[in-house]
Protein backbone atom coordinates (compact mmCIF):
# COMPACT_ATOMS: atom_id res chain seq x y z
CA UNK A 1 0.00 0.00 0.00
CA UNK A 2 3.26 2.44 0.61
CA UNK A 3 4.60 1.40 -3.11
CA UNK A 4 1.13 2.20 -4.54
CA UNK A 5 0.51 5.56 -2.37
CA UNK A 6 3.93 6.70 -3.57
CA UNK A 7 3.58 5.82 -7.18
CA UNK A 8 -0.12 7.90 -6.93
CA UNK A 9 1.35 10.98 -5.23
CA UNK A 10 4.19 11.09 -7.73
CA UNK A 11 1.46 10.45 -10.39
CA UNK A 12 -0.19 13.61 -8.60
CA UNK A 13 2.74 15.64 -8.56
CA UNK A 14 3.07 15.29 -12.33
CA UNK A 15 -0.13 15.67 -13.63
CA UNK A 16 -1.37 18.59 -10.92
CA UNK A 17 1.14 21.56 -12.03
CA UNK A 18 0.18 20.55 -16.10
CA UNK A 19 -3.31 21.06 -15.39
CA UNK A 20 -3.44 24.33 -13.10
CA UNK A 21 -1.15 26.01 -16.15
CA UNK A 22 -3.38 24.67 -18.55
CA UNK A 23 -6.33 26.05 -16.73
CA UNK A 24 -4.60 29.43 -16.16
CA UNK A 25 -3.09 29.80 -19.80
CA UNK A 26 -6.54 28.78 -21.46
CA UNK A 27 -8.38 31.26 -19.01
CA UNK A 28 -5.46 33.67 -20.15
CA UNK A 29 -6.04 32.92 -23.67
CA UNK A 30 -9.53 33.61 -23.46
CA UNK A 31 -9.54 36.85 -21.60
CA UNK A 32 -7.46 38.04 -24.27
CA UNK A 33 -9.46 36.97 -27.48
CA UNK A 34 -12.08 38.61 -25.87
CA UNK A 35 -10.29 42.04 -27.51
CA UNK A 36 -11.39 41.12 -30.86
CA UNK A 37 -15.16 41.94 -29.85
CA UNK A 38 -13.79 45.58 -30.86
CA UNK A 39 -13.04 44.84 -34.48
CA UNK A 40 -16.30 44.60 -36.17
CA UNK A 41 -18.22 41.50 -37.21
CA UNK A 42 -17.33 41.06 -40.67
CA UNK A 43 -13.72 41.68 -39.95
CA UNK A 44 -12.93 39.07 -36.88
CA UNK A 45 -10.40 36.33 -37.99
CA UNK A 46 -12.68 33.71 -37.65
CA UNK A 47 -14.80 35.16 -40.12
CA UNK A 48 -12.23 35.60 -42.34
CA UNK A 49 -10.36 32.35 -42.02
CA UNK A 50 -13.29 30.48 -41.25
CA UNK A 51 -12.06 29.01 -38.09
CA UNK A 52 -11.23 30.12 -34.66
CA UNK A 53 -8.01 30.25 -33.72
CA UNK A 54 -7.31 30.75 -30.46
CA UNK A 55 -4.24 33.46 -28.80
CA UNK A 56 -5.09 36.15 -31.93
CA UNK A 57 -6.61 38.38 -29.26
CA UNK A 58 -3.62 38.35 -27.59
CA UNK A 59 -1.81 39.81 -30.70
CA UNK A 60 -4.40 42.48 -30.99
CA UNK A 61 -4.04 43.02 -27.34
CA UNK A 62 -0.61 43.99 -27.24
CA UNK A 63 -0.95 46.11 -30.17
CA UNK A 64 -4.10 48.49 -28.27
CA UNK A 65 -1.31 48.38 -25.23
CA UNK A 66 1.37 49.51 -27.55
CA UNK A 67 -0.46 52.23 -29.69
CA UNK A 68 -2.00 53.28 -26.14
CA UNK A 69 1.40 53.74 -24.65
CA UNK A 70 2.76 55.48 -28.16
CA UNK A 71 -0.07 58.17 -27.82
CA UNK A 72 0.09 58.20 -24.45
CA UNK A 73 3.85 59.26 -24.10
CA UNK A 74 3.41 62.22 -26.74
CA UNK A 75 2.18 65.85 -25.92
CA UNK A 76 -1.47 65.31 -27.64
CA UNK A 77 -1.80 62.09 -25.68
CA UNK A 78 -1.11 63.60 -22.76
CA UNK A 79 -3.04 66.44 -23.17
CA UNK A 80 -6.08 63.67 -23.32
CA UNK A 81 -5.15 61.75 -20.88
CA UNK A 82 -5.14 64.22 -18.46
CA UNK A 83 -8.50 65.95 -19.70
CA UNK A 84 -9.48 61.95 -19.02
CA UNK A 85 -8.47 62.04 -15.65
CA UNK A 86 -9.28 65.47 -15.07
CA UNK A 87 -13.15 64.27 -16.13
CA UNK A 88 -12.61 61.30 -13.62
CA UNK A 89 -11.78 63.04 -10.53
CA UNK A 90 -15.02 65.18 -10.98
CA UNK A 91 -16.96 62.01 -10.66
CA UNK A 92 -17.93 61.39 -6.90
CA UNK A 93 -17.49 57.43 -6.74
CA UNK A 94 -15.57 56.72 -9.83
CA UNK A 95 -13.13 58.96 -8.37
CA UNK A 96 -11.89 56.97 -5.69
CA UNK A 97 -11.82 53.67 -7.82
CA UNK A 98 -10.05 55.31 -10.68
CA UNK A 99 -7.49 57.12 -8.46
CA UNK A 100 -6.96 53.77 -6.19
CA UNK A 101 -6.29 52.02 -9.41
CA UNK A 102 -4.07 54.32 -10.78
CA UNK A 103 -1.40 54.48 -8.28
CA UNK A 104 -1.47 51.26 -8.10
CA UNK A 105 -1.01 50.46 -11.20
CA UNK A 106 1.71 52.98 -11.02
CA UNK A 107 3.32 51.62 -8.02
CA UNK A 108 3.43 47.94 -9.20
CA UNK A 109 4.67 48.54 -13.41
CA UNK A 110 6.71 51.96 -13.23
CA UNK A 111 10.31 50.99 -13.36
CA UNK A 112 11.06 54.21 -10.95
CA UNK A 113 9.18 52.83 -8.39
CA UNK A 114 10.94 51.01 -5.96
CA UNK A 115 7.24 49.47 -4.68
CA UNK A 116 6.93 45.77 -4.49
CA UNK A 117 10.20 45.32 -5.98
CA UNK A 118 12.27 44.20 -2.83
CA UNK A 119 10.99 41.26 -0.18
CA UNK A 120 11.81 42.23 3.16
CA UNK A 121 11.91 39.88 6.47
CA UNK A 122 10.19 41.38 9.58
CA UNK A 123 9.30 40.69 13.13
CA UNK A 124 5.51 39.84 13.00
CA UNK A 125 2.88 39.49 14.50
CA UNK A 126 5.43 39.53 17.57
CA UNK A 127 8.75 39.74 18.03
CA UNK A 128 10.47 36.92 17.73
CA UNK A 129 8.36 35.53 14.63
CA UNK A 130 9.05 36.36 11.82
CA UNK A 131 6.65 37.26 8.24
CA UNK A 132 7.57 37.93 4.47
CA UNK A 133 6.80 41.41 3.50
CA UNK A 134 6.50 43.64 0.42
CA UNK A 135 8.38 46.85 0.29
CA UNK A 136 5.47 49.72 -0.96
CA UNK A 137 6.72 53.07 0.08
CA UNK A 138 9.70 54.67 2.12
CA UNK A 139 8.27 58.17 1.75
CA UNK A 140 5.48 58.41 4.57
CA UNK A 141 5.46 62.13 4.74
CA UNK A 142 3.24 62.33 8.56
CA UNK A 143 3.59 59.21 9.51
CA UNK A 144 7.38 59.58 9.22
CA UNK A 145 7.22 62.90 10.82
CA UNK A 146 5.30 61.64 14.01
CA UNK A 147 7.27 58.17 14.45
CA UNK A 148 10.44 60.08 14.79
CA UNK A 149 12.72 57.57 13.08
CA UNK A 150 13.01 56.42 9.25
CA UNK A 151 10.01 54.16 8.81
CA UNK A 152 8.84 51.73 5.85
CA UNK A 153 5.56 50.84 4.49
CA UNK A 154 5.38 47.09 4.10
CA UNK A 155 2.93 44.54 2.88
CA UNK A 156 2.20 41.53 4.66
CA UNK A 157 0.18 39.12 2.20
CA UNK A 158 -1.74 36.40 3.36
CA UNK A 159 -1.62 33.15 2.51
CA UNK A 160 -2.34 31.46 -0.04
CA UNK A 161 -4.15 34.22 -1.58
CA UNK A 162 -1.05 37.03 -1.55
CA UNK A 163 -3.39 39.44 -2.76
CA UNK A 164 -5.04 40.65 0.51
CA UNK A 165 -2.82 40.73 3.44
CA UNK A 166 -1.91 43.97 6.29
CA UNK A 167 0.13 46.99 5.92
CA UNK A 168 2.45 47.24 7.93
CA UNK A 169 4.74 50.09 8.82
CA UNK A 170 8.35 48.73 10.47
CA UNK A 171 11.58 51.31 11.94
CA UNK A 172 14.21 50.61 8.86
CA UNK A 173 16.66 49.22 11.46
CA UNK A 174 14.11 46.61 12.08
CA UNK A 175 13.69 45.38 8.68
CA UNK A 176 16.32 42.73 6.88
CA UNK A 177 16.64 43.05 3.06
CA UNK A 178 16.18 39.66 1.49
CA UNK A 179 18.15 38.28 -1.60
CA UNK A 180 15.07 36.30 -2.89
CA UNK A 181 13.05 37.87 -5.78
CA UNK A 182 9.32 39.04 -5.41
CA UNK A 183 8.37 36.27 -7.70
CA UNK A 184 10.18 33.85 -5.86
CA UNK A 185 9.06 34.98 -2.36
CA UNK A 186 4.96 34.48 -3.71
CA UNK A 187 5.95 30.81 -4.80
CA UNK A 188 6.88 30.47 -1.15
CA UNK A 189 3.84 32.25 -0.04
CA UNK A 190 1.37 30.57 -2.55
CA UNK A 191 3.26 26.93 -1.53
CA UNK A 192 2.20 27.69 2.10
CA UNK A 193 6.36 27.54 2.89
CA UNK A 194 6.62 24.50 1.33
CA UNK A 195 8.65 25.88 -1.87
CA UNK A 196 11.85 27.85 -0.62
CA UNK A 197 14.02 29.63 -2.73
CA UNK A 198 17.61 28.48 -3.22
CA UNK A 199 19.96 31.49 -1.39
CA UNK A 200 23.68 31.72 -2.22
CA UNK A 201 24.73 32.36 1.87
CA UNK A 202 26.29 35.70 2.54
CA UNK A 203 28.72 34.72 5.58
CA UNK A 204 28.38 38.43 6.62
CA UNK A 205 24.73 38.17 6.71
CA UNK A 206 23.15 38.72 9.90
CA UNK A 207 19.74 39.45 10.93
CA UNK A 208 19.77 43.40 12.69
CA UNK A 209 16.79 42.31 15.43
CA UNK A 210 17.28 43.01 18.93
CA UNK A 211 16.47 38.88 19.43
CA UNK A 212 14.59 38.24 23.16
CA UNK A 213 17.36 36.77 25.55
CA UNK A 214 16.33 33.42 25.59
CA UNK A 215 18.04 33.09 29.27
CA UNK A 216 15.37 35.20 31.33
Amino acid sequence: MKRIRRYLVAGILVWAPLAVTYLLLKFAVNLMDRTLLLIPAQYRPEQLLGVHIPGLGIILAVVVLFLTGLLAANFVGRAFVGSWESLMDRIPFVRAVYSAAKNFAEMVFSDSSQSFKKVLLIQYPRKGLYSLAFQTATELGEVQGRTGEEVVCCFVPTTPNPTSGFIIIVPKKDITELDMEVDEALKMIISLGVVVPKWNKDPTAQLPFDLPDESV
